[in-house]
């Protein structure tokens, strides 16, 4: 066995809202930062079903004078058998 950081997905989308909440911007204003034509994909993130692609991720952290590694969530303590 051997342990490998996984992301915490519904972490991570609680810290997308706290990192939103925080810089003082709705749904909606990401949803036109991004230029997106429905929030889906942003309510995705927030409940932790969906991860933002790369380059949202970049841009993400722009958005919330962050680095990357502040909007994503590891944990470490994931087992997994590594077969040959």
């Amino acid at each position: 066995m051997m342990n490998i950081p996984t992301i915490d997905m519904i972490a991570t989308g609680k810290n997308i809202v706290a990192l939103r909440d925080a810089a003082g911007l709705t749904v909606r204003d990401l949803q036109d930062i991004f230029g997106f034509a429905t929030p889906q994909a942003i309510y995705k993130w927030q409940h932790g079903t969906a991860l933002p692609t790369l380059d949202n991720l970049v841009i993400l952290a722009a958005v919330f004078d962050v680095a990357m590694d502040d909007i994503i969530v590891i944990d470490n303590d994931v087992a997994v058998q590594i077969s040959a």
